[in-house]
Order: structure tokens, then C-alpha cells, then sequence
């Protein structure tokens, strides 16, 4: 008996131990994702929304350090310098200047950008064709003619108003193209830049009255301080073209075309889930949002009553979302 037993208890033991092991190998891998935003809004916080549900979707054991840098360079720098310390598995930049930090520090870690409007202007990649090595993302280059000549429709306009942030890269590219667009169409162009938030307010108060509209891009330090944008703009009596659908639903904005940012996070959620599944980032170009469905129109009827101004009627029918008696309805 005792030699029978004496075989049988190693037997066990081996057979735990293949056990555990197999059982070890199916589990799925657990990773570490940092994401760096530079400041809370709606269209930013979608990004990082649709981002997890694509890994959680892929089945992806994903844990995650969300940080936010609240318009802050230095803190933005802060949190590249976190995540390299505690050596995170992928490291994903939401915008243009927590993108350049994370670029600009972190070594051996992949790095996957989005919402970035000119990643080859902003150091991140050196072609649109190709990433480079451990850099790759998602670009969000809005329609800006097609934006204010939709805002042409609506109403006739001799000046347009831009407030961007003056040291953000993003937002100096768009404040170019908005320029030279309105040069094309033969509109002024009325600039003034911030450096924060809490400037905007200021800056918009400063040019109100000698515009005929306001424009807003994607400029995530003026959409972040949105309420206090619509609040100067509605007391003048001043519509606004926005770029950014998400936060337009809560602020009285006339209308806003633009990316569905939900959308943009699910697709840099995909690039994730590639680069984890050992596709390297110097192997995928920078994505575009380019379908028709990416894209939201919002139009707000009850501004456009407020200001005397009527959208035609194939506008109306084009767009998918509608702010009408104080109710949006989304088609």
C-alpha cells in the first residue's frame, strides 16, 4: 500500500501542475493601458469611452490609468513621465499636446495618438503613409470649408470670428486653414488667441461685436469653456459654427458638424488591440475618418428661431441630429 500511494502522489502533482499550467496559458494576458487627455470635455471623454469598449469588445484584459492634464504642458509631461515609470503596456495620447508628451518621453513603450488634427506638423510621425517607430494614430483633420459654407446658408456673413489656443499645434493648423478658407470666400477673417480657459470668455467678449458669427474648431481648451463661448455669443446675438457635434448638445450652439468622437475612440481601439496582437505601429499609417457615417450634423432650431434665422429645408433633412422645443432628436 505504502509503495502504491508513494506512486500515485507524485502522479498528482504533475498532473496539478500541467493543469494549472494549461489553465494559465488560456487565461488572457493581463495589460496595462495609460491614457493621457489634455483636458475633460464631451467629444475627448467619448474618445476614451469608445476606446475601452473596442478593447472590452476584442476581450482585451485591459486595465487602465486615466489621467487628465487639465490643459496643463507640465502635467501633460507629468503623466508620460508616470507611465514610463510604471512601464505601462501602451500608452494612448487623446490630442495634440499629451500626444507630443508622451512622444517626447516615453521609450519602448508603443504609443497610439487620436484626436489629433496634423500628426507630420506636430512631430509625432514624419509621413501620414507610414508610423514610425512605436508612434501611430488616428487624425481628426476637420472639414472646415464645407463647415462654414454650411454656416453661409443659414446666414450671410461679411466677418467671421476664430478664438483658438495660440500654443496648442492643433489649433494654430486649423486657425490657417480657417483663414485661407475665408479668404476664398471672401469673408474677414477675426482672430483672437488664448492661452487657457479661462481666457476665453475675454477673448470672445473682445471681438463679439465686430463679428457677424463665430467659428470654434476643435480646439480643446475653447470647447472645454464652451458655456462660456454661447453665453457671450447668445447676448449678441451671434450664431455659432462649431466643429465639435458631442459638445454642442449642451450649449446653444446653431449648428456643429463634425466627427462622431465615440467613433473615433472604437477606431483607435482597433489600433490598440493590432499593436497588442504584435502588429507593430511603424507599420500602420495615420487613420483617417473619412465615411460619411463618422461624420454628425447637429442643428438647433430653437437657436436659429432665437436669432431670426431659418435653416433650409435640405439641411434640416441632411442632418442627423435635431435640438427642437428644448428636446434633440437623434435620426
Amino acid at each position: 500500500m505504502k509503495k502504491g500511494l508513494s506512486l500515485v502522489v507524485p502522479f498528482l502533482l504533475v498532473s496539478l501542475v500541467m493543469f494549472s499550467t494549461a489553465f494559465a496559458a488560456e487565461a488572457p494576458k493581463k495589460v496595462l493601458i495609460g491614457v493621457s487627455k489634455i483636458v475633460s470635455h464631451p467629444a475627448l471623454d467619448a474618445v476614451v469611452k469608445g476606446l475601452q469598449d473596442e478593447l472590452a469588445a476584442a476581450k482585451i484584459n485591459a486595465t487602465y490609468d486615466l489621467q487628465n492634464a487639465n490643459g496643463d504642458i507640465n502635467a501633460a509631461a507629468s503623466i508620460a513621465n508616470k507611465f514610463q515609470s510604471e512601464k505601462v503596456t501602451l500608452a494612448v495620447g487623446v490630442a495634440t499636446p499629451t500626444s507630443q508628451s508622451l512622444v517626447n518621453t516615453l521609450k519602448g513603450i508603443p504609443i497610439v495618438f487620436t484626436a489629433v488634427t496634423d500628426p507630420v506638423k506636430a512631430g509625432l510621425v514624419a509621413s501620414l503613409k507610414k508610423g514610425d517607430k512605436n508612434v501611430t494614430g488616428v487624425s481628426d483633420m476637420t472639414p472646415v470649408k464645407q463647415q462654414i459654407e454650411l454656416l453661409l446658408k443659414v446666414k450671410k456673413i461679411k466677418r467671421l470670428g476664430h478664438i483658438y489656443t495660440s500654443s496648442e499645434e492643433n489649433a494654430v493648423v486649423l486657425a490657417g486653414i480657417v483663414k485661407q478658407v475665408c479668404r476664398e470666400l471672401g469673408i474677414e477673417f477675426v482672430e483672437t488667441t488664448v492661452s487657457k480657459s479661462a481666457e476665453v470668455k475675454q477673448a470672445v467678449q473682445a471681438i463679439i461685436r465686430r463679428v457677424d458669427a463665430l467659428y470654434i474648431s476643435t480646439d480643446n481648451t475653447v470647447v472645454s469653456a464652451m458655456s462660456a463661448v454661447t453665453d457671450v455669443a447668445m447676448k449678441a446675438k451671434v450664431p455659432i459654427m462649431s466643429a465639435d457635434p458631442s459638445s454642442a448638445e449642451n450649449y446653444p450652439v446653431l449648428a456643429a458638424w463634425g466627427f462622431d468622437y465615440y467613433k473615433m475612440g472604437r477606431t483607435t481601439g482597433k489600433l490598440v488591440v493590432e499593436i497588442l496582437n504584435g502588429k507593430k505601429p511603424e507599420q500602420i499609417p495615420t487613420q483617417f475618418m473619412t465615411r460619411t457615417s463618422d461624420m454628425d450634423l447637429l442643428i438647433n432650431l430653437d437657436v436659429a428661431k432665437k436669432l431670426g434665422l431659418t435653416f433650409p429645408k435640405d439641411i434640416v433633412k441632411s442632418a442627423n441630429k435635431v435640438v427642437e422645443n428644448g428636446k434633440m432628436t437623434k435620426k
